[in-house]
């Protein structure tokens, strides 16, 4: 079985260039979890680097498929200097462990939600996931595996997660795009949602 972490750093790398900082959380009986650290001019984005070890399974199978099964990594984007956010790394840690703990499939359109600030003074304690492919290409990995995807993360307010529970994601998503919203601004307010 092949160790895929070492590719998913490569194409972290590739794609965001070199990691200016990293952080290690092991959570019992899960496997450790890294979270690196990319400036990119005013921007910092966080990712996560142990998620895809293990392919996701869905909590109803009967069995674990060792092989087969969707893998992901997390990617938060902010903007630099707004806020402490490099206390993120913990509760993105936590995110990236939730398949191993709680046996989620992590998809495009879920709400992540890790029950406290996701930084100091932070109007985010839940996060939308959005769709592979825009800022960090999927990796693929020989079959029968499956291709291990680069999920960006999207903070969402209270209200805005409790919007979207009863609008969906897409309807949130347009409602951000209509209204300008800076989805990487650490500082952000809602977005208005009457």
């Amino acid at each position: 079985m092949v160790d895929v972490l070492p590719l998913v750093e490569a194409r972290l790398n590739s794609a965001l260039g070199e990691p200016d900082a990293r952080a290690a959380v092991t959570f019992l009986g899960t496997d450790r979890v890294e979270v690196l650290r990319f400036r990119e001019g005013d921007l910092v984005r966080y990712a996560t680097l142990g998620m895809s070890a293990h392919p996701m399974t869905d909590p109803t199978a009967v069995l674990a498929d060792p092989v087969k099964g969707p893998r992901a990594e997390l990617v938060l984007s902010v903007r630099a200097g707004l806020a402490d956010t490099d206390k993120v790394l913990r509760p993105l840690a936590v995110l990236a462990a939730s398949p191993q703990v709680e046996g989620l499939v992590v998809a495009p359109g879920a709400s992540l939600d890790v029950g406290e600030p996701l930084w100091p003074g932070a109007a985010f304690g839940s996060v939308l996931v959005g769709e592979p492919g825009g800022l960090v290409e999927d990796l693929e990995l020989d079959g029968p595996m499956d291709p291990v995807r680069f999920l960006p993360l999207l903070p969402m307010t209270p209200n805005e997660a409790a919007w979207k529970r009863v609008h969906g994601a897409q309807a949130l998503q347009e409602r951000w795009l209509a209204n300008g919203m800076d989805l990487r601004d650490p500082a952000r307010r809602s977005v208005p949602l009457d």
